[in-house]
């Protein structure tokens, strides 16, 4: 069975990035019927937050891509205790005893040779002894033992990919104050949890590339590893330039539709079309890995927030039935109310200012140059319920009392009853209206 997963650490909130990596895991498990799980990685007890926990829960509800199951990293401590304790005995730990500072002037140092700066391995140099002298006034951090050599994997969007394991440096697995970091995590719950396939970031290849040994070392065979390309801003430019974390909250606030976010980030940098859906199933049904490139892929926000209105004006009734029920609509009105105004919405929240309008009555706007010709648009005006011939009809009266016609006819009539510049077409919207409210002297 597939099995992927989604790891947010709970330190922040979700941003479209993180959406990205999310996304195209719950996809592949949906697409191959398989599970998707959420792992929330809070072995870093200092910066983990359980509001950002709900945060990351609400967000993907919202999205619609509810997990399978859920795991938290520091329920399992006991877990990654063992695969450390298994890795000592195969020798492929070690204690190193370097101050950040130490590493840090050993690798400008390399960077000013001309050498890429990867750790030295000194500490395997060190005596038995020397090591005891060294803990009595600092604490080791351990490191995974790579073997040298090149590490290869079928990346499912880059292709045949190669990592030389002699051009990076082993990964530090506990830091000298104990804290468990994301590399031996991570592998040990994928081995445990089954995980069969792991989308992510084209930042994590070299991380890929370590990894892959972490596997081998603890007696497991790798899942499949897929790396999307990086979001940037619609120029090129690094996407926290310009547009900061764009928060998934933030994108909510606005009014984005969540099927239109989904689907736009979900298409992105693929060879499908970045079209509106309406259903997560169409999405499921047309992904592919295999169709995402590796160029940088471009975030445009204004695209973003075209998709959503395009989205939501393609929405059945029986999509937006529960949103209209909460804004007020009664089931009887809101069918024909949503064959109406839905196809000239740009947010959900414009339909309640809408209904308010139909419900209430607008309050008129009347420019002071349509004062008179309003005036006597008022006295013809026939009393309301109004029904599908009375705009033509009322328009037509007024027409043949005061010689105007086209947009100079219409507009001031439009604002008269609505209180807008623009939106439906009135002779559909009309019979929805209350009469306008008294305008406030």
């Amino acid at each position: 069975m597939t099995v992927t997963r989604f790891a947010p650490s709970p330190t922040g909130l979700l941003h479209v990035g993180n959406l990205r990596t999310a996304a195209l895991n719950w996809l592949i498990a949906r697409k191959a019927g398989g599970r998707f799980l959420l792992r929330i990685d809070d072995t870093d007890a200092s910066r983990s937050e359980d509001r950002f926990v709900e945060a990351i829960r609400r967000d993907l509800d919202w999205l619609g891509l509810e997990p399978d199951g859920e795991v938290r990293q520091s329920a399992r401590l006991d877990h990654y205790e063992a695969a450390l304790a298994r890795l000592r005995a195969a020798t492929r730990v070690y204690e190193c005893f370097e101050t950040p500072l130490e590493l840090d002037l050993k690798r400008r140092k390399q960077l000013a040779m001309g050498r890429p700066p990867v750790y030295d391995r000194s500490a395997l140099m060190l005596t038995n002894a020397e090591k005891a002298r060294l803990r009595e006034t600092r604490n080791p951090h351990l490191r995974f033992l790579l073997e040298r050599g090149e590490i290869v994997w079928d990346d499912l969007i880059r292709g045949r990919e190669r990592v030389d394991a002699g051009s990076i440096s082993d990964p530090v697995l506990v830091r000298g104050d104990g804290q468990l970091l994301y590399a031996l995590a991570s592998v040990v719950d994928d081995i445990e949890m089954g995980i069969t396939h792991v989308v992510r970031g084209a930042d994590h290849v070299t991380n890929t590339g370590a990894q892959i040994q972490m596997f081998e070392a603890l007696g497991a065979h790798p899942p499949a590893f897929a790396h999307h390309a990086l979001l940037t801003g619609p120029q090129g430019e690094a996407l926290s330039k310009r547009l900061g974390t764009l928060s998934l909250g933030d994108l909510r606030e606005a009014g984005v539709e969540p099927l239109a976010l989904l689907s736009f980030i979900a298409r992105i940098g693929s060879s499908q079309p970045v079209e509106p859906v309406t259903s997560i199933d169409e999405l499921v049904e047309r992904f592919d890995i295999a169709s995402y490139g590796t160029a940088p892929t471009r975030f445009d926000p204004d695209e973003l927030h075209l998709l959503s209105a395009k989205t939501l004006r393609a929405l059945p009734y029986e999509a937006v039935a529960d949103r209209l029920r909460e804004i007020g609509l009664p089931d009887g009105t809101a069918p024909i109310f949503w064959s109406v105004v839905g196809p000239n919405l740009d947010r959900m929240a414009d339909a309640a200012e809408w209904w308010a309008i139909c419900r209430d009555g607008a309050t008129p706007l009347i420019a002071p140059e349509d004062a008179a010709f309003i005036a006597v648009a008022r006295e013809i005006l026939p009393p309301s319920p109004w029904d599908g011939n009375s705009w033509s009809g009322w328009a037509a009266a007024v027409r043949e009392r005061t010689g105007r016609k086209g947009r100079a006819l219409y507009m001031p009539l439009r604002r008269y009853l609505t209180g807008r510049e623009r939106g439906p077409d009135m002779g559909e919207l009309m019979p929805l209206l209350s009469e306008p409210r008294p305008r406030r002297t």
